[in-house]
């Protein structure tokens, strides 16, 4: 047959790539459990839908040439649920996935495809740094800043990451990028290893105080959730991508309603307790607001006080932005106040209207909010919140006391206001607010407290509200999800089918 030399050569070249590190380190990770590469793409992506850009890449020493299959990145272009999305997958059985000026020309192209045509990029991490000696010396430095955009986000699709082993150099900078990281627990991020973080600091270190699932998702909020396996991880990527568009000029897929979608509302006033002192778990309110089995929360480990949900009303996508009593009786700190402007800056920069679920105290005061920032985080929040384009619903449930008021959404900073009747718009709790506004208090004067405290109440009731225009409408709280739908319906991005002016696409990525 014509060219059959050729044709060989590309076959053992093509087997030579798809080796990666080779049987006994391939055999390894299948023993530990853990997937490869390839394997990684193979669960994540539509069956055959695969195309790999850069499989017969290798490095560029030539040293290590003949051990750097595909140079140690498989990357390409696939679809996920039957969208196109870019992805990169790192290969640790080929020198630890190390970033080289090879595999960094196929991220780069890889991201700038993704960029201009509109498609999500997926970073399936574990990597073991910078290729070293590539970047010694002078030389070394003539490889690396090449791409002056490499950290740039315009938030022109949504990036998602993995990690899913030792994580440092690019997979550390590209998940502290990404709108969704997901962690396999056991994985590790940092800037750089524990040896060597321990060699810097002169004493030992443990991994996962270093950088495991607990401090990454519990303390710093730098990963949205942690899993048990890579399957998990990879399931977590197909799911969050399913509450996205593909790129940021288009709506977000809508999906088919769940049947019986409607029942769990019209028990609602089951979760909520009657009196204003006893907690309660909001997550369970969205989940019964929500179609069934649609709720997907972010950063839930992380400035618990408020949960961050997406999910969908009707099918489409839809982002809660909800107050959590269960946790400091739903007082927001600095964790909470980082946490949600993240938020709010995914769900503008995506085209995913907003949802405020109001049962706040005000802000946690005290010093270690003060040494950390907190006004500087209050304020943070608002500006984002000024800046969102997208449809702001708020239902305000119980409590919103003080500048919480304004940020979660009262006033003109949503597009509609309503309120439940068990509605409470004090500066403060109405107990304290009698002492601190009369100086009096319940064990001095049962009476007359008791007198006052009825009028401060009365003042601040959803009906005051809702008499000034200050909210739209009152509702009973078992019609929220009908009310939510059809706002939603009415304040739909018409004029711009659907796409918000996302004027938050350069904020950072993390804080």
């Amino acid at each position: 047959m014509p060219f059959e030399e050729l044709l060989k050569e590309l076959r053992e070249k093509t087997t030579e790539a798809l080796a990666m590190g080779g049987p006994e380190k391939l055999a390894q990770r299948k023993a530990e459990g853990v997937l490869n590469a390839r394997e990684r793409i193979e669960y994540l992506v539509d069956p055959g839908s695969f195309i790999e850009s850069g499989m017969f890449a290798r490095g560029v020493r030539p040293e290590v040439r003949h051990k750097t299959p595909a140079d140690g990145k498989v990357a390409g272009f696939a679809r996920v649920d039957g969208r196109e999305v870019g992805i990169v997958s790192n290969d640790f059985t080929v020198l630890g996935a190390s970033s080289s000026v090879v595999n960094m020309k196929k991220i780069k192209h890889t991201k700038q495809v993704a960029n201009r045509r509109g498609l999500p990029l997926v970073f399936l991490g574990e990597s073991s740094g910078a290729r070293m000696p590539d970047r010694m010396g002078a030389s070394g430095r003539s490889i690396v800043a090449q791409d002056p955009a490499e950290y740039q986000r315009l938030r022109e699709s949504p990036w998602v990451s993995a990690l899913l082993g030792p994580c440092y150099g690019s997979s550390t900078w590209y998940a502290a990028m990404s709108d969704f990281v997901v962690m396999r627990k056991g994985a590790i991020m940092a800037i750089a290893s524990p040896s060597v973080t321990s060699i810097a600091i002169n004493k030992p270190i443990d991994p996962e105080e270093l950088g495991g699932w607990k401090i990454l998702t519990g303390v710093s909020g730098l990963v949205d959730l942690a899993v048990d396996s890579d399957e998990h991880a990879l399931d977590a990527i197909r799911k969050f991508l399913s509450y996205m568009p593909g790129h940021h000029m288009e709506p977000p897929p809508e999906h088919p309603v769940p049947p019986g979608s409607a029942e769990a509302c019209k028990k609602i006033l089951s979760i909520l307790p009657e009196s204003r002192h006893q907690v309660y778990d909001v997550r369970k309110i969205i989940a019964a607001i929500a179609d069934r089995d649609s709720c997907f929360e972010l950063k839930a480990r992380f400035g618990k006080a408020v949960a961050t949900v997406l999910a969908r009303l009707d099918g489409k996508s839809v982002g809660f932005i909800a107050n959590n009593p269960m946790f400091k009786g739903g007082a927001l700190d600095v964790d909470a106040c980082n946490k949600v402007t993240g938020f709010l800056v995914l769900c503008d920069s995506f085209n995913v209207p907003v949802v405020f679920l109001v049962d706040v105290p005000g802000f946690l005061i005290g010093l270690e909010g003060e040494m950390r920032g907190a006004p500087g985080r209050v304020i943070n929040w608002m500006n984002a919140l000024t800046l969102v384009t997208v449809p702001r619903i708020t239902v305000i449930m119980r409590k919103s006391y003080g500048q919480a008021y304004i940020n979660m959404g009262g006033g003109k900073n949503a597009d509609e206001v309503a309120c439940w009747p068990t509605a409470d718009l004090g500066f403060m709790d109405p107990a304290v607010s009698v002492n601190v506004l009369y100086g009096v208090k319940a064990e001095d004067d049962p009476e007359r407290f008791e007198r006052l405290k009825a009028e401060v109440e009365r003042d601040t009731s959803a009906w005051a509200l809702a008499e000034l225009y200050e909210a739209q409408t009152v509702i009973d709280p078992r019609d929220t999800r009908d009310y939510l739908i059809r706002t939603l319906q009415v304040h739909r991005v018409r004029l711009r089918k659907g796409v918000g002016e996302h004027l938050l696409r350069n904020w950072p990525t993390s804080y």
